[in-house]
């Protein structure tokens, strides 16, 4: 899960070459998660194409920058989440949440529980988002969460126990309330 493939190494290197092609091969599997990623965090389709299009683009101009041996798809998906961090930051983005939520329209009862949880995960820290939809949403091997995140494992786990906790009371009052 680590490193990359023979297959994939010859790829990166065409790729860092300038070869268009074959970057394209190497990140058209990843765009999957690289988006599932992004509406977890932003959890608006258009920002989410947007975020992971610039995504790309930084991957392209920057993959010179990524290291033989390491695993590529936890380099794109780091670049994803910055971006999305970036996105989230921006002052444009606080102005079209507060339009979506007063647009937002009423959704029938099967929708009830994830209503509930999409409130409670807006509650959370983007920290907490990010760890819980790297490993539960995404379903990254540990070593890839610690990857993307910058960290070791061990904190990666603590990072996950940590986000479960603030989680836990959040879905609590969802429930009662």
């Amino acid at each position: 899960m680590g490193g990359v493939s023979d297959d994939q190494a010859e790829r990166i290197a065409r790729a860092k070459a300038g070869d268009a092609r074959a970057f394209e091969e190497l990140l058209a599997p990843l765009v999957g998660p690289a988006f599932r990623l992004a509406m977890t965090m932003l959890n608006d389709r258009g920002a989410a194409e947007d975020a992971v299009q610039e995504s790309a683009l930084k991957a392209w101009r920057h993959l010179g920058q990524f290291r033989s041996g390491s695993s590529l798809r936890a380099w794109v998906l780091t670049i994803v989440a910055n971006e999305c961090r970036s996105v989230r930051r921006a002052r444009w983005w606080q102005v079209q949440r507060l339009a979506e939520i007063v647009r937002r329209p009423e959704r029938d009862d099967r929708w009830a529980d994830r209503m509930d949880l999409d409130a409670a995960l807006d509650r959370l820290p983007q920290h907490h988002i990010a760890v819980l939809s790297l490993y539960y949403h995404l379903d990254l091997p540990i070593d890839e969460v610690a990857r993307v995140l910058g960290c070791s494992e061990g904190a990666a786990r603590q990072r996950i126990h940590r986000a479960l906790a603030a989680l836990r009371p959040v879905m609590t009052l969802e429930t009662n309330g």
